[in-house]
Parts: structure tokens; sequence; C-alpha cells
């Protein structure tokens, strides 16, 4: 067996310094190693399960290419560590009945240990109850609300996948959460809610922010933390953010920017994720590490 490459971690110390070359939090980098790791872990499960392997399956409705291609993507990163996808495609017209027999159906297929249902989905589906037909065990996306409720109460549950590649990604740089500000700037259900949630429960102090939110410059530069997840490109400004803040950008445009105004912040920040590079990488490693998890538990 191979011998992977010891992953090495990072002190950020990002409110004592007065002048810095700002740290990358380089997902890109952090996920081939992670991944490394898990060809290792993949290897050791075959061998004792008989030669099976970890499947992640994935629903694509419609035909909308920046979907496929990211379902595409998620399947490549299922290969490059030996496990195996399966790509269900359905039509546009699919309804919400036919979707939840497809869920239903993998659910109960005991070769399947992840299920990812691609968003969006056309409009005539009632995407949150196909989400929250998804069994918890195979949650491994965290999308379903019992596994939000139950991340929220610190018990046992996938996490969403965005927002706990950035968990992961920061513990890897021991960016130090406990007794910080987080402002984290969105309010979706699988990214600005969860982000706060796990933050919390990193013994954080959470602010919780959104587009019409009143005096937003003002609480955001009092963040030690900003994470950058309201989905509207470089919405945030550089001024906006203080000197020795670590910047945490979850946002990805055509414009090949995110959602922080970041050129300004390189010589003034303590730590920031690129974009790309920073926090896409991290979502797509961590669904793939979470179906290993749901794997490791069915088979191992």
């Amino acid at each position: 067996m191979r011998k992977s490459r010891p992953l090495i971690p990072f002190t950020i110390n990002y409110v004592e310094r007065d002048s810095m070359t700002a740290q990358i939090l380089d997902g890109k980098a952090l996920a081939q190693q992670f991944e490394e790791e898990m060809r290792e872990r993949v290897e050791a499960l075959k061998a004792k399960a008989g030669g099976r392997t970890p499947i992640l399956a994935t629903i694509l409705v419609g035909a909308d290419p920046a979907s496929a291609t990211y379902v595409k993507m998620k399947g490549n990163a299922c290969h490059r560590v030996g496990m195996e996808s399966v790509a269900i495609e359905l039509p546009e017209t699919t309804t919400t009945e036919q979707l939840l027999a497809k869920i239903d159906e993998l659910n109960n297929n005991p070769d399947v240990h992840g299920i990812l249902l691609q968003h969006p989905v056309p409009a005539q589906i009632d995407e949150r109850a196909c989400f929250d037909a998804i069994s918890l065990e195979k949650d491994v996306d965290g999308v379903t609300c019992l596994g939000f409720g139950r991340m929220s109460m610190g018990e046992a549950a996938y996490g969403c996948a965005t927002p706990k590649g950035i968990m992961r990604l920061l513990e890897h740089y021991q960016v130090k959460l406990e007794g910080k500000h987080a402002v984290v700037v969105g309010r979706s259900a699988i990214l600005g809610k969860p982000m706060a949630m796990m933050m919390l429960e990193a013994n954080a102090t959470v602010t919780i922010c959104h587009s019409r939110t009143q005096n937003l410059p003002e609480l955001i530069k009092q963040a030690d933390i900003v994470v950058g997840a309201v989905g509207k490109p470089e919405f945030i400004k550089a001024e906006w953010i203080k000197d020795g803040a670590v910047v945490v950008d979850a946002g990805y445009h055509p414009q090949k920017c995110g959602d922080i105004e970041l050129a300004p912040l390189l010589d003034r920040v303590s730590a920031y994720t690129p974009v790309p590079g920073g926090v896409g990488p991290m979502t797509i490693n961590t669904l793939i590490f979470q179906t290993l998890q749901s794997g490791e538990k069915a088979l191992g």
C-alpha cells in the first residue's frame, strides 16, 4: 500500500500582526492531499469487503450544462480515490412523484452508500420534499432537514458539503474559531445557515447577515472571520473588512470572481480562500469523503 504524504498543518495568527502577506487557504492543494489519504482507506475497505467499494449515486434532472458539469466533476472525484459513482439522468419533464420514486429506489439499494440530488431541479418539482426523502445515512451532501437539525444539535449527521468543506479547510490551517466573531453573509439552507451552526458549534460568536441586512458594512467590520455566501459577485467590498481578518469566499460567478472583493485585501488580511481554488475543491472533496464514511459504516 502506498504511503500518503503527511498533511502539513499551518497556524494562522490573524489578529496580532500589524502588516502581513496573507496566507492562502489552498483548497485545491488540500483536496489533493486528502484524496491520497482516501485512496488508502478505499483500498483497505475493499480488502475487507471482498472488493466492494463505496458508491455515490448522482441524480441530474434536466439538461442544465452547469449542473451536468458539476455532476461529472463529482463522478471523476469518486473514481480518483477508487470509489464508484452511478449517474442517473432524468428528463426535464420529471414530476415530483417520479423523482421521489427514484430516491426511494436508491434508499433501498444496499449497494448505494450516498445520494446526491443536483441542485437546482426544474420548477415543477418540490425540491425540499425530494431532498428530505433521502435517507439520513445516505445524505452525504447534508441537505435534509433531519440532517440539519441533528447537526445543529451536535448529533451525528453528515454536514452540508460546502460549509463542512470550509470547516475542514479552517481546521487544517489551524484557524482559531473559539471566541472569535464570525460574520456569515448569506442564509441559504445549504450554505449560510449550516455554516453559521457549524461555527457556533466550534464556539465562535456568529452573526448571520444577508443582502437585506441594515448597516451591513458596520457589522462586517467587526468580524474576525468573514464568510461570503450571498451569491452576488463581489457584493462584499474590501473596505468593509478589517485588517487581519480571515476571509472565506464561498461564491463563484461567471466573471471568475466570488462574493467578496478580494484583490485589495491580499496585503491586509491574514488569510483568504482564492477564487477559484479555495472553497470549491473542498466542497467536492467533502462530498466524496462523507460517501466514503458512509461506505465504511455499511461495508466495514
